[in-house]
């Protein structure tokens, strides 16, 4: 937030969701390369994104990561794919969600999108195995 404002109780929200489903780590990085030019950025997802969408209690955490994967990978969007599958860790989809989310992906937006994001996926998952058995 910038120094002049409290935080508002949608971006305190929004920051334990994003903490909870992305983890600690991954926020504090972002929150280290942060500069004056991408923190109004920064504070908009984290009220819009996080404390809004995601913390809404319709959908699980499971059930809204793996709508997420599925746009993201509809979309094209690599790197946000790979993060949001690592975040399966925290959010309870599992490997078999993510796999039946990239199916319809492959009807839905096409087969090229659906190979990509399972390549993707594959990866991350061998990453996050990697880390595991370390």
């Amino acid at each position: 937030m910038n120094e002049t404002a409290s935080p508002s109780e949608r971006y305190r929200q929004g920051m334990a969701t994003r903490r909870a489903v992305l983890g600690d780590a991954h926020v504090d990085r972002a929150a280290a390369g942060e500069t004056g030019f991408d923190r109004p950025f920064q504070e908009l997802i984290t009220e819009a994104a996080w404390g809004h969408v995601w913390s809404r209690p319709t959908l699980t955490k499971r059930e809204r990561s793996i709508v997420t994967i599925a746009l993201l990978a509809a979309l094209g969007q690599d790197e946000e794919v790979a993060m949001h599958v690592r975040a399966t860790a925290n959010t309870g989809a599992t490997r078999d969600d993510i796999c039946e989310a990239l199916l319809h992906v492959a009807i839905y937006a096409g087969v090229p999108a659906a190979n990509h994001a399972i390549k993707i996926a594959k990866q991350a998952f061998a990453q996050m195995d990697a880390e595991k058995a370390a």
